[in-house]
């Protein structure tokens, strides 16, 4: 089953001025388009991301606070790789994890 795009991620890939689609690579969430090319693929299927810890949270199927400890440290593990505009990272911390 393909990933469902949250709406806080279209908003996010819309400041970012790319647009977002379910990813056609099975082992990943989204594919990022900048003037209708391709120019990455981002979220490892299977794992989580902001918008879906929030959407736990609210269902109560985890404790209040997961998503913001989960991005805190996301941002900490993927440092290096998400401050280089352009980079998959970049957009993965930009999309899936604001």
């Amino acid at each position: 089953m393909p990933y469902r795009i949250k709406e806080r991620q279209r908003q996010a890939a819309k400041r970012l001025n790319v647009a977002i689609r379910p990813s056609s690579d099975k082992n990943k969430k989204l594919d990022v388009y900048k003037n209708g090319f391709l120019i990455a693929r981002i979220g490892a299927a299977g794992y989580g991301d902001y918008a879906s810890y929030l959407q736990e949270e609210k269902k109560g199927a985890v404790a209040p606070g997961t998503a913001d400890k989960r991005r805190e440290l996301y941002l900490i593990r993927h440092a290096e790789n998400s401050t280089k505009v352009g980079t998959p990272g970049y957009y993965a911390a930009k999309i899936l994890w604001s």
